[in-house]
């Protein structure tokens, strides 16, 4: 009863979900734009099959592609940001502060900038520079799938009612096989986008797949 001395009266605030919504339609009409300019008009088919030689505006696609996978991953991991570290809350622009999603996608882009250009002097620096354009081609299509699973995701994640305490250790697995497939997939592509030498595939994956998600876990978890 409202009078009983151990009633407590809990008020649930609902949840604004709208910015979500905003950011996901805004990457699926970036894949729109995409598909039907960039790609001009391609099918879903003849884009995620098409050759490499057969292929054209490789950059503006990769690019992005990019966006919408730094977007949607930074929709997922916000929520699980612990806090946004003083250094960075207390920089204020207009008035404004970086909420947790501010400071999620900023370390996201971060961490692909960096990998990207790191990957770009890597393949310079071992005389292999012509392979680089191969790579982001055919990375592309990985990370074109992977960001619609991702998007499908971010909608379970806040439209659904689920425990999200207990479904980060699924995104944990779920992220764990996507890297060591990916890892599989660059290893074994017909397009051989790395390397030719083994030393270089190892420097490869530890310097620039494995080093850099080390550093993007410190920045969001520690």
């Amino acid at each position: 009863m409202p009078g009983s001395p151990n009633f407590v009266n809990h008020v649930r605030i609902p949840e604004n979900n709208d910015w979500v919504i905003f950011i996901l339609v805004g990457c699926i009409f970036l894949y729109v734009f995409m598909m039907n300019i960039i790609e001009r008009d391609a099918s879903l088919r003849d884009f995620l099959l098409q050759k490499y030689f057969d292929a054209s505006n490789n950059l503006p696609s990769w690019i992005i592609t990019s966006c919408v996978m730094t977007l949607t991953l930074s929709v997922l991991l916000s929520q699980y940001i612990p806090v946004v570290p003083k250094f960075v809350a207390d920089l204020q622009l207009f008035g404004y502060q970086l909420n947790k999603f501010g400071y999620t996608l900023l370390a996201v882009l971060f961490f692909y900038i960096t990998r990207s250009a790191l990957g770009f002097l890597f393949y310079q620096s071992i005389g292999d520079g012509k392979k680089w354009t191969i790579f982001y081609f055919t990375s592309t299509k990985f990370y074109f799938i992977l960001s619609f699973l991702l998007i499908i995701l971010c909608v379970a994640h806040y439209y659904f009612p689920i425990d999200r305490n207990k479904m980060f250790l699924y995104y944990f697995l779920f992220f764990s096989f996507v890297f060591i497939f990916k890892v599989f997939f660059y290893l074994f592509h017909k397009n051989k986008i790395l390397p030719e030498k083994w030393y270089y595939k190892f420097l490869y994956i530890c310097t620039l797949q494995i080093a850099p998600l080390l550093l993007l876990w410190k920045l969001l978890f520690f």
